[in-house]
């Protein structure tokens, strides 16, 4: 049983109490506080110990008193000398140097061994401790030999490996890479300590270490009183980082928090909230360029990390920051020409002087990139304005960084224009291509005047002295030549992905505002068709949206047939949400995994790029309904017509309205189209053209009224031909101005059409110009036998046309091939002369790819044809 503490010798309380003062001034870290507090301890529990059994000894002798009651008896300084012990307490200059020769032996031994995973490991420790062990900028001369001697067994290792390969485990490699990286950056330093031990080794250690300085200004005296006279100061508390060392954030101190920072990126528990308020106030005592273009550089990464997630997005506050930050850097760069921001910038190592211009060196070049910068904030707006409700205030407020952030494109475009000038910086083309491309692609999807107004504001942030080589001030006064302009660079100065991206945008605007037939030619000419499928997801997305925009022109100029031809590679999917990246099509039995979903997701346009699906599919539905109508007609009253289908999807749904047995009045776009339908193929013109009108989306198109008349015209005239289809068997001669009263038609347009289904071989009849009526010719009814025979003959053909290609598939010869391609060409002509409305109508087209992987060029095409 141990005596308390309390009983001790008077010379252990003055040694623990005096080892005390010296911890609290000496300024340590709190680590070793700790264990030198508990090696104290034990060194005082054994030294109880030993003073216990010798009192026990010493009192069972001599017979007196056992225990704390000795003390009372009589006390003698032969009593006091003999329980006396002495502990030694070594300085904490003392320990850090032995953990530091304790480190150096454990590097030592694992060289031995050739471990270069803990020589890593060891290698991080010993230069903290070594940190620490600093006297006037110079490291100890233990130190010194340490890192000079493993480099030099370093080097010898990697030359063994590359004379005798041999192979290495993977955490061996890994260690011995990581060392080298450290000491390149570690023994550089340290180079003058290094190249003077190396010149005499022996000479260097045996001299004598220089005196610790006294007063060290990085080291705090604790203070254990309260001083009530300033205790509202806020001036007397500092901030104080582990250790109890004071942050000190002067100028000469931002690189080394910077290389702090930039060290923990990436590692756990790192505080990155508080990293950006640090750099923040080196932001604020930044006084040269140098220091504020790092500083910028590193907080702005820094606010990047917080969105790294991949469906969380950047707080707001932050996106805001950093884009006042990039703005400042390029304001920065501009009054400032000699410090370039570029990718292969070298980083500078020297924490304690920032580099200068040397005899002859025009730029100093920082390490980074401006135009990922801008990406990544874009992104980052894009994936936050996918994550807010688009039905909110919210959403809108967001929206309105849209025109910052275009300002800071047009900015970076100045910069990098400004930049590749000089050819002795050597810019890559593809930054300017990247940063050009951002910029179109945020324009493309808006009215004229949007961008006008955009451009106006860009300009007006900009001197006017200052111009632009792509875009020059007085060339993109108008939106239309904007576009143009950079389209046109981006396809002469970029490859395959900008090309084809810019081709696209370029349509997409053309088609947007009613230029059809230009963006048609653009889209026949790009050949986009025949490899989109090779491009990546985002391009094929664009692709679709061009395409559908390119559709939604020729509604509005009245090109009904090109329109449906154009929608029925979209629309006749199902899959509009899909193909369009507006929306993810939950299905029942999918079998998309989670990671799919999720990257689908993340691939969804915000919702001010969204095209109005409701509208497309009113647009679609209408044209489907203009040309089957007829061709139903047609089919009915000729039965030796070959059976064809123009949209399925349209057909499903008239099938499907016309088994119902109740119908009620219609309720959506598709009840009006297809009631619509119903009175047209009955010949009500006039109750048809009230159901399409009756629809109120189109009230989201521009100049609905002109659409309006355009439906009216084209209902018609398709029900014009519907009519003749339905009852010609019925006539042998029919005036021009009935038909033109039935229909309210110029005699000259109705006889337009009955001459173009005349020579079509739509309809059998003739025109007599001279009394102005159709005479009908009667057909010869074909037997029973006649009708059996012509289906013998179709079966036939179809078999015929199998078998050859099986044959084909199993040879692989290109006669058969180009025998039946003739023959089918043959067939296909004859089929389009007899189908209906022309060549084009047929078609002659194979089965289409859904999701953009194949532009349907037959009514694009034939249009050029004709």
């Amino acid at each position: 049983m141990s005596t308390s503490r309390f009983f001790r010798s008077g010379g252990d309380s003055s040694s623990e109490s005096s080892s005390d003062e010296e911890e609290l001034y000496s300024g340590e870290e709190e680590e070793e506080k700790e264990e030198q507090s508990e090696e104290e301890d034990s060194d005082e529990d054994e030294d109880e110990d030993e003073d216990e059994s010798d009192s026990d000894s010493s009192d069972s002798e001599s017979g007196k008193k056992q225990g704390a009651a000795r003390f009372l008896d009589g006390w003698s300084e032969s009593e006091e000398s003999d329980t006396e012990q002495t502990t030694k307490v070594k300085s904490a200059k003392d320990k850090r140097h032995d953990e530091l020769d304790a480190t150096i032996t454990l590097i030592t031994n694992a060289e031995k061994i050739n471990d270069w995973n803990i020589i890593s490991g060891e290698f991080d420790k010993l230069n903290r401790q070594a940190e620490k062990l600093r006297v006037s900028g110079k490291a100890p001369k233990a130190y010194i030999k340490c890192i000079a001697d493993l480099e030099d067994y370093m080097n010898e290792a990697i030359a063994k490996q590359k004379v005798s390969p041999k192979k290495m485990n993977k955490l061996n490699a890994q260690g011995l890479n990581a060392v080298k990286q450290k000491i390149k950056k570690t023994n550089k330093e340290y180079q003058p300590q290094i190249e003077e031990y190396r010149e005499d080794k022996d000479v260097y250690m045996f001299d004598s270490e220089p005196e610790e300085e006294v007063a060290r200004p990085n080291r705090v005296r604790i203070q254990n009183q309260y001083n009530e006279a300033t205790a509202g100061d806020d001036d007397d508390f500092q901030e104080v980082g582990r250790g109890g060392k004071v942050l000190q954030y002067t100028p000469e101190s931002i690189f080394k928090h910077l290389r702090a920072i930039m060290e923990s990126r990436g590692k756990k528990n790192t505080d990155r909230v508080e990293q950006i308020k640090v750099m923040e106030k080196l932001n604020e005592i930044s006084n040269t360029p140098y220091q504020r273009i790092r500083v910028l550089l590193t907080l702005v990464s820094t606010r990047f990390d917080l969105g790294s997630g991949a469906t969380t997005s950047m707080p707001v506050e932050h996106w805001k920051a950093a884009e006042k930050e990039i703005g400042l850097l390029l304001s920065t760069l501009n009054d400032n020409r000699e410090y370039v921001v570029i990718e292969n910038g070298e980083e500078w190592d020297n924490d304690d002087a920032p580099p200068a211009l040397q005899e002859g060196q025009k730029y100093i070049k920082v390490p980074g990139s401006v135009v990922s910068y801008i990406e990544r904030l874009d992104d980052e707006l894009t994936r936050s304005l996918q994550n807010i409700d688009p039905h909110t205030s919210e959403y809108i407020d967001r929206l309105t960084d849209e025109s910052a952030l275009y300002n800071l494109i047009f900015k970076s475009q100045l910069y990098y224009e400004m930049l590749r000038k000089d050819e002795a910086l050597e810019i890559d083309q593809d930054s300017v291509n990247r940063i050009v491309s951002r910029r179109l692609e945020h324009i493309y999807f808006k009215p004229s005047q949007v961008v006008k107004t955009l451009e106006e504001n860009s300009w007006k942030a900009i001197a006017s002295d200052v111009d632009s080589n792509i875009t020059p001030r007085a060339t993109t006064a108008e939106s239309s030549e904007l576009v143009n302009t950079l389209s046109n660079y981006l396809f002469a100065n970029g490859e395959g992905y900008h090309r084809a991206r810019a081709m696209l945008c370029h349509i997409y605007f053309l088609a947007l505002h009613d230029n059809y037939y230009k963006a048609r030619d653009l889209m026949l000419m790009s050949h986009l068709q025949e490899n989109i499928s090779s491009f990546n997801v985002a391009s094929q997305i664009l692709y679709n949206r061009t395409l559908v925009q390119v559709g939604l022109c020729a509604f509005r100029k009245g090109l009904v047939y090109d329109a449906q031809n154009t929608l029925q590679e979209i629309c006749g999917s199902g899959r509009q949400k899909e193909l369009l990246a507006q929306g993810v099509m939950i299905q029942r039995y999918s079998q998309v995994s989670p990671e799919q979903e999720r990257l689908e997701r993340q691939r969804q346009l915000p919702f001010h790029m969204h095209i109005n699906l409701e509208l497309l599919e009113c647009v679609y539905l209408t044209c489907s309904m203009l040309l089957e109508i007829p061709l139903l007609a047609h089919i009915g009253s000729a039965p030796d017509v070959k059976k064809r289908v123009i949209s399925k999807t349209y057909r499903r749904m008239l099938e499907y309205h016309e088994r119902q047995i109740f119908t009620g009045p219609p309720e959506n776009t598709r009840d009006h189209v297809m009631q619509a339908s119903k009175a047209l193929a009955a010949g009500e013109w006039k109750k048809a053209t009230e159901f399409i009108h009756a629809i109120k989306i189109w009230e989201l198109m521009p100049n609905t009224e002109d659409i309006k008349t355009m439906l009216a015209k084209q209902i018609q005239e398709e029900g014009l031909r519907t009519y003749l289809f339905t009852y010609a068997p019925f006539y042998d001669t029919l005036a021009i101005e009935t038909l033109s009263s039935m229909f309210e038609l110029e005699s000259r347009k109705t006889s337009a059409i009955v001459s173009k289904m005349i020579s079509h071989e739509e309809l059998a009849a003739a025109l007599d110009q001279v009394t102005k009526t159709v005479i009908f010719r009667k057909g010869v009814e074909l037997s029973r036998l006649q009708n059996l025979a012509m289906a013998l003959s179709d079966k036939a053909s179809s078999l015929i046309e199998t078998n050859e290609r099986t044959l084909e598939q199993r040879t692989q010869g290109s006669t058969n091939a180009f025998e039946r391609s003739t023959r089918g060409g043959g067939r296909g002509g004859r089929g389009g002369a007899r189908g209906g409305r022309g060549g084009p109508r047929t078609g002659g087209t194979g089965p289409r790819q859904t999701g953009g992987t194949q532009f349907t060029g037959g009514a694009l095409g034939a249009a050029v044809r004709g």
